[in-house]
């Protein structure tokens, strides 16, 4: 794994609230994930940095991601959290970058949101 992979497995696959996460560089449209497994396509990408440019219609018809209709829990310009039933997307948009974590039946998106925001005020320190 390389050091962002690393980054997102110590910050937020530990946990153990956080099933997936991912590191969308915005201009250049790619994502570095951990677990590597956990893959993002090209389309998947583009709806993600869309998110941020329409909050209104994301709080309005929700977020489709994985083949899931997700319902908008919170849209601003900073942040975006969706769910499905008992699985949820967590999305923090630093300067550069947008993290994205996932979490599922069992975690606590509490601490999800928790760890996912601070990785995202660290990552807005850092100018990331």
């Amino acid at each position: 794994m390389n050091q962002i992979q690393n980054l997102l497995y110590d910050s937020l696959i530990n946990t153990q609230h956080v099933d997936s996460a991912a590191l969308i560089k915005i201009r250049e449209g790619i994502a570095i994930t951990s677990p590597p497994r956990f893959q993002l396509l090209p389309p998947q990408i583009r709806a993600i940095i869309g998110a941020f440019k329409n909050t209104p219609a994301i709080r309005k018809e929700g977020f489709h991601f994985h083949d899931k209709n997700y319902r908008c829990v919170r849209a601003d310009k900073d942040s975006i959290y969706a769910k499905c039933d008992n699985e949820g997307v967590v999305m923090v948009k630093t300067k550069s970058n947008i993290l994205l974590a996932t979490y599922r039946d069992g975690m606590y998106p509490s601490v999800c949101v928790e760890a996912t925001e601070k990785l995202g005020c660290y990552f807005r320190e850092k100018e990331l």
